[in-house]
């Protein structure tokens, strides 16, 4: 990820309170590039998805953070995600849609990552290589669908997907250096993916995925960005 800014650089996750976003604080804390904020519901300041003023304090704190430390925000992931809890699971059959259990899988996949584009990606710096990550999914590439199920979850992850892929187009208006990139993680250990692991899935230790995940980061060139890549840098279909 280096930068030829003699400026400290800052690493930001976003979901940090989360399995995976945990383990790329702790993997990114130990990384002498960097200084790491991490923001997440329990963080100070709080980051709530269905609060957007939230996300204006907390990318006001950031701002905050880079100008006390004179430093430049050059990484940013977005490491949150929503599949089952009390709002419902994911569904099997068209007969299992549920508006309520639809509206909150994009409000946490979908449109809280987009708030977070509106007020974090603007913090980035101007000159210089900066990447920006968002957390997706493999099941959201519509080219791969060839087993159906999990509507909602596949529906808001494509919809990430193609905000992330228009973000990356006025980023790059901004600073010809920058990428953005959706992120397949694989199947990782966290409470998101622990009642599907019994159907076969190659599950993951968070360790491993972030680990991976921040290798491919530090790897990416400016012909990816605006892509769905995995956690082995290969490129996926949209």
């Amino acid at each position: 990820m280096t930068s030829t800014s003699p400026r400290p650089c800052l690493a930001l996750v976003i979901g940090a309170g989360g399995g995976l976003g945990a383990a790329l604080v702790q993997q990114l804390s130990a990384d002498a590039e960097y200084q790491v904020l991490a923001l997440g519901r329990n963080s100070q300041p709080a980051l709530d998805y269905a609060d957007e003023a939230s996300l204006r304090t907390a990318a006001g704190w950031v701002a905050e953070q880079c100008a006390a430390q004179h430093a430049d925000l050059r990484l940013l992931v977005v490491a949150s995600g929503f599949l089952h809890g009390e709002q419902g699971q994911p569904e099997r059959s068209w007969s299992h849609l549920d508006a309520d259990y639809l509206s909150h899988v994009f409000r946490i996949n979908t449109i809280g990552p987009a708030l977070v584009m509106k007020y974090f990606l603007p913090l980035l710096p101007k000159q210089g290589r900066c990447v920006a990550g968002f957390v997706s999914a493999k099941v959201g590439s519509i080219g791969d669908n060839a087993l159906g199920g999990w509507y909602g979850y596949r529906a808001s992850k494509a919809a990430l997907n193609q905000l992330v892929k228009t973000a990356s187009i006025e980023l790059a208006r901004r600073n010809s250096q920058a990428i953005c990139v959706a992120l397949h993680p694989g199947t990782v250990d966290t409470a998101l993916s622990q009642p599907f692991a019994k159907n076969g899935l190659k599950v993951r230790p968070a360790a491993e995925a972030a680990s991976d995940l921040l290798a491919v980061l530090t790897s990416l060139t400016h012909s990816q960005t605006g892509a769905l890549v995995d956690y082995q840098g290969q490129t996926l279909p949209w």
